[in-house]
């Protein structure tokens, strides 16, 4: 009976370990609108399992704006921010330590677009004294809009910015004409444009080329980022987070936009299939295939709003405590992932 137990207690003993073994850490990831296609690496990395892959139960907590999503995390409800770079520049210039640590958009893919209610809308600066959405105050978006604006010679105090969203909401305001015209990205901007075939887009970042016109450079998009402190307490977490965008991205780079599209859930499809896979073909340059910050980028979006951001023109702002290509970079030495 004696040996008995002890045979018990180190089979109790070793289900434990194994079960620990097993186990999952949680991590809560707050996406700034997880229907803009401009996130989509985030939400596929889910749907690949490479979450669970890289020992991950990350929950994905959907937002209005990336400005919202960024809230959660500063307020400790959310862990990490799937969001645009501009967040981290934008608080370093309040003494706020955020990190980006994997970049998984190239390009920014915003589009200034006009409703299709406005026929007297031509050029940017016909928006002066008008209405124009944004996804929420705050929000990259609406950075984006201050800076066009004033690049072409109008005070942005003079539109009025207000909050639309990025999915269907950002659609149907534009439709009902309660702006004037939009900071949006796709699938509501091909959307739109389906239904529209004259739709005025006066702004457009979904390309290179278009990026460079707009901004002299490439200008990091999307990325996963969160509070510095956060990052040294969850090494562990930040190397999975990273893997699976790495993987995913990997994957993208190798399958067909309809194979992309297949795995995606349904109600981010929506009914129209074959819009939403124009919208993705139009978007799928824009993914990086590594996952890396381009110091040039990094410079670019920092530039760009010394231009339209006062405080961040005054402040002594050290870029490169604002992203890390270390995790990225031990992620692509596993993945053998190396072209950019």
């Amino acid at each position: 009976m004696k040996g008995f137990r002890q045979f018990a207690v180190a089979l109790g003993a070793l289900v434990l370990a194994s079960g620990a073994a097993g186990a999952q850490t949680k991590v809560a990831v707050a996406v700034g609108g997880a229907g803009c296609l401009c996130y989509l690496p985030t939400v596929l990395a889910e749907q690949l399992g490479e979450y669970k892959k890289a020992g991950l139960d990350v929950e994905l907590i959907n937002f209005k704006g990336g400005s919202q999503a960024l809230t959660a995390v500063l307020g400790g409800s959310a862990d990490v921010v799937s969001g645009y770079f501009d967040h981290c520049v934008n608080l370093a210039a309040k003494n706020q330590s955020l990190v980006a640590f994997v970049v998984y958009d190239r390009y920014p893919g915003f589009a200034l677009v006009v409703s299709p209610k406005q026929s007297a809308i031509n050029s940017i600066k016909d928006l002066a004294g008008k209405k124009v959405g944004v996804s929420a105050p705050g929000s990259s978006t609406d950075f984006f809009l201050k800076y066009i604006l004033s690049k072409n010679g109008i005070d942005p105090n003079s539109v009025a910015v207000i909050g639309i969203g990025l999915e269907a909401t950002a659609v149907a305001a534009m439709e009902q004409g309660t702006v004037n015209a939009a900071i949006m990205l796709d699938p509501a901007i091909t959307l739109l444009q389906g239904k529209n075939k004259d739709l005025k887009i006066l702004s457009d970042t979904r390309t290179q080329k278009d990026t460079l016109e707009v901004f002299g450079g490439d200008y990091p998009g999307g990325a996963l980022y969160t509070r510095g402190d956060w990052i040294a307490k969850h090494q562990k977490e930040t190397q999975g987070l990273t893997s699976a965008i790495v993987a995913t991205l990997k994957w993208l780079a190798s399958h067909s936009a309809e194979e992309i599209m297949a795995k995606m859930p349904e109600n981010l499809v929506g009914p129209d299939k074959a819009l939403y896979l124009a919208a993705l073909k139009n978007t799928m340059p824009m993914y990086s295939t590594t996952g890396r910050m381009d110091p040039k980028g990094a410079q670019a979006v920092l530039a760009v709003f010394s231009q339209s951001v006062p405080e961040i023109a005054k402040a002594n702002i050290d870029l490169s405590k604002t992203y890390t290509n270390q995790f990225v970079d031990q992620a692509n030495s596993n993945t053998g992932l190396l072209s950019r």
